[in-house]
């Protein structure tokens, strides 16, 4: 049997042959199980709905640990608020290795303390212990669990042929922003110190919790969906996937910010496919898309229409402009995870 050689997530076909089979005892009252696309489980809980949502998070030592602290609260709970229910419970296993320092744990837990404060999230359990074997701390699973009603819910698999595709905050948000926290010095050479301190600060984008419980609130949003690993053309492919509709994409409409687009082209890798982690897509009836704009407008988050959805039967185009320049899917591999190795070796070099 073949080994897993690439990080990241298993891909679908490894999903649909060693997860999807394997689920244990059916529930009724299960509404959204595992399904390519889509974050988050629903359990109908009779007078609502409970959104449960888990997630690992890595720990890198370029990040620091009040960074790591603020990732495991943000980025599990947008998860969970892409199915605009709202953030309530938390537990967490965090795994330390042999002689960590507990400076470090206070560090961890003092962030997400006030990340679940500002956020009105109760940590309510979980694990943490000390563990051979790793070299940094970990998040060994963080489940969060929302609550919403039947007419409230949001899925990434509701999208409908004619609904118009907005993106926030634009492309490769967390592979910038990590990378340049791994890399400042040769970043610093090419670009210069305020383009990687932008950069850095984009860390503190890798969220879209706000953004889903703005969005939440305008009617006719049909899906949301957290662009992770995959990048925003793979975000937007999952959305059309899960939701059996095809997708015609501006690529030229998506937001690049100067500081992801210059770090993107200096390790090589497309900025359209990267890891984005705080970049939600959504998908809303075109009567409603500005209406959504001018609520993300109000709350200081910027988005854009990048295109719309189509019949499934058109698959997924790409264009720019006018012009179609080819089609798109979900990427095997997510480019990030060698730019990263890349960054680690560089910054080794420097030492």
């Amino acid at each position: 049997m073949s080994s897993f050689n690439n990080a990241g997530k298993l891909t679908p076909e490894d999903f649909d042959k060693y997860i999807f089979p394997y689920l244990g005892a059916s529930n009724k009252n299960v509404l959204v199980g595992p399904k390519h696309g889509v974050d988050a489980a629903v359990v109908d809980l009779g007078d609502k709905l409970m959104v449960v949502a888990e997630d690992p998070t890595y720990g890198l030592p370029s990040l620091g640990f009040k960074k790591f602290g603020w990732a495991i609260v943000h980025i599990c709970c947008s998860d969970v608020a892409c199915l605009a229910a709202k953030p309530e419970l938390m537990t967490i296993c965090l795994l330390l290795p042999p002689e960590t320092q507990k400076s470090v744990l206070q560090d961890v837990m003092t962030t997400m303390n006030t990340e679940c404060k500002k956020l009105g999230v109760s940590l309510i359990g979980g694990h943490t212990g000390v563990i051979p074997g790793i070299t940094f701390p970990l998040n060994g699973g963080c489940t969060v669990f929302g609550f919403t009603t039947k007419d409230k819910l949001i899925v990434p698999s509701g999208a409908r042929v004619g609904d118009k595709v907005i993106v926030t905050k634009g492309a490769a948000v967390e592979a910038a922003s990590i990378l340049a926290l791994q890399y400042p010095s040769g970043l610093e050479k090419k670009f210069g110190t305020d383009l990687v301190k932008n950069a850095q600060e984009m860390f503190y984008d890798m969220s879209v919790v706000k953004d889903a419980m703005v969005t939440r609130e305008i009617n006719g949003v049909s899906a949301m969906h957290d662009a992770t690993e995959g990048g925003v053309l793979g975000g937007i492919y999952e959305v059309g996937n899960a939701s059996n509709v095809g997708m015609k994409i501006y690529k030229d409409q998506i937001i690049l910010t100067d500081e992801a687009s210059k770090i993107c082209d200096f390790f090589e890798i497309d900025p359209y496919y990267s890891i984005s982690e705080g970049t939600l897509v959504i998908t809303v009836s075109e009567n409603a898309a500005e209406d959504v704009l001018k609520a993300l407008k109000k709350e200081k988050i910027n988005a854009s229409i990048v295109g719309e959805c189509v019949d499934k039967n058109q698959g997924m185009q790409l264009f720019e402009t006018d012009r179609q320049i080819g089609t798109f899917r979900f990427p095997e591999t997510d480019p990030f995870w060698a730019a990263y190795f890349k960054a680690i070796e560089y910054s080794q070099e420097i030492k």
